[in-house]
């Protein structure tokens, strides 16, 4: 089988570096595979997920003039199953809570009335954190 762009075959890892790790590839060619290529997760020792002698899976990203051979594993490997696109739809509530239960019992006056309490304390104690900040010159010193 020729190497070419794209393709998929397996190799040997023969050296590793620590910026990547050289795999001896069909037709006794070496390729490279940059650290950023070996997982789709964050690589900082290569050591951790690649051994000299490990038979791999890489895909040939290029090919140059002077022999070069560029590699991935983490392209070589079946894409992850991609996350449901958003629906739109609004999440659904858990209702069984108790915290939940027992403001859905209360009255839309008594919703309101907590409502306003909560806003109250809030909007002074927002009041008070940037009075505290601006100095006593806002407390009376007229």
């Amino acid at each position: 089988m020729a190497l070419e762009i794209g393709a998929i075959v397996e190799g040997k890892v023969s050296g590793i570096t620590a910026f990547g790790a050289f795999v001896d590839l069909p037709e006794g060619k070496t390729g490279l595979v940059h650290i950023s290529e070996v997982a789709r997760n964050y690589v900082k020792d290569i050591k951790e997920h690649l051994t000299v002698g490990q038979v791999v899976k890489v895909k040939i990203l290029t090919m140059d003039q002077g022999g070069k051979i560029s590699l991935s594993i983490k392209k070589a490997v079946e894409p992850r199953a991609k996350a449901p696109a958003f629906s739109g739809a609004p999440a659904e509530v858990d209702f069984t809570r108790k915290s939940d239960e027992q403001f859905m019992a209360l009255s839309f006056e008594e919703k309101m009335a907590k409502f306003k309490s909560t806003s109250d304390e809030r909007m002074q104690d927002i009041k008070r954190n940037t009075d505290s900040k601006r100095g006593s010159y806002r407390r009376g010193n007229n």
